[in-house]
């Protein structure tokens, strides 16, 4: 089964195009087929050079053959290339590269399944799970997709680090579903169902099996729309990463660095500039073994132009602070917590004690250097 697509993928659908060509048919589950060619004709010329071949079986797909065959088309090698679907070993043999399916992953030979036994490899970067062919692909080709949206070398610093992170909250969830590694460490059933994560939402592109059409075109149309979805997603992940995660991670960077202007204790940070600061605190906490951790983040709200004081959770995934405001300025507001603390200008303190406002920067401030003592 062939499928060409003229044109790396964007996040719009490109319209498609079926025509059937002689050749030898093949094995498409246990019937034989007859090779299917889907293309795109108004981009190709006749003074072209030969497209490479990526491969991918055929049938029921999953979501990181799909996001695997995006991001591969994205990189200079493999730019362009036709796609085909198939299981036939001979077909598969004579491809430039080959995605989960074949049974070898040989990054040399541009093979890339992950079904075969004694198939262990990782992400690394302490990164344990196992992973899929969107994973395999993205480890030998990622930075080189990250350094083209950066529009710098693959040597730049920034292309380590957004790589990084782009595998911990986008990749490794796809490597994850796809290998059957539950996200926790128990034997307790789900209190609930999500089948609105990605892995579950590619999967619904496969064929209704009450579909009365379940011809090769219409599973090839299926699996192209699986790609666009996954592929736009990635997409949306890796420049949400370099328009908004690096800056705000670079802010944060700053404003620890200046913690010790700000109070003696070291434990209070002021946001020169509201981002979204959370999981940076925790990952630059680590990464420059900040001691000891800090415990407030000031910040402006840009709406009431009041400022907040809001206390650090243990950890991202936990609501729990730190060290939450005192427990005698809980549920209070205005004069009444102002009289309460001793500190003028104040808003409120939220009832579970994470966050407090003060209608000036001295009087957060000052909520915070007392919050520390008490």
């Amino acid at each position: 089964m062939f499928i060409r697509l003229a044109k790396p993928l964007n996040q719009r659908l490109l319209p498609l195009h079926f025509h059937k060509t002689l050749a030898r048919p093949f094995f498409m589950g246990r019937t034989a087929t007859t090779t299917v060619r889907v293309s795109s004709p108004s981009y190709s010329t006749d003074y072209a050079p030969s497209p490479k071949l990526v491969g991918t079986h055929n049938g029921s797909f999953h979501c990181d053959e799909a996001l695997g065959c995006f991001m591969i088309r994205l990189t200079n090698k493999f730019s362009n290339a036709e796609l085909i679907r198939s299981r036939d070993p001979q077909v598969l043999e004579g491809l430039d590269a080959v995605l989960d399916v074949g049974g070898v992953y040989d990054p040399s030979r541009d093979r890339y399944d992950h079904h075969q036994k004694g198939f262990e490899e990782v992400f690394g970067y302490g990164f344990s799970t196992k992973l899929s062919s969107a994973g395999l692909v993205y480890k030998h080709f990622g930075k080189e997709i990250i350094a083209k949206e950066l529009n710098v070398d693959e040597d730049h610093p920034d292309v380590q680090r957004l790589y990084l992170a782009v595998y911990k909250s986008f990749m490794e969830a796809i490597d994850a579903v796809d290998n059957g590694i539950n996200q926790y460490d128990t034997d307790k059933p789900p209190k609930y169902v999500n089948n609105t994560h990605l892995s579950s939402r590619v999967g619904r592109f496969n064929l209704d099996w009450t579909d009365p059409d379940q011809s090769s075109e219409k599973e090839n149309a299926a699996f192209h729309r699986a790609m666009a979805l996954a592929g736009s997603e990635f997409l949306d992940s890796v420049r949400f990463h370099v328009k908004s995660w690096l800056p705000a991670r670079s802010i944060v960077m700053e404003c620890l660095s200046a913690r010790f202007d700000v109070d003696s204790s070291g434990e209070i940070m002021v946001l020169s500039r509201f981002c979204p600061w959370k999981l940076h605190i925790f990952e630059l906490e680590e990464e420059l073994k900040i001691t000891p951790p800090i415990k407030y983040v000031l910040y402006q709200d840009d709406r009431s132009q009041n400022w907040r004081v809001q206390a650090v959770a243990v950890s991202p995934d936990r609501f729990e602070s730190r060290k939450p405001l005192p427990t005698q300025w809980r549920g209070l507001r205005d004069d009444e917590l102002s009289k309460e603390s001793g500190i003028p200008g104040c808003v409120f303190v939220h009832m579970s004690g994470f966050i407090g406002g003060n209608k000036t920067y001295e009087g957060a401030l000052t909520m915070a250097k007392t919050a520390l003592k008490l």
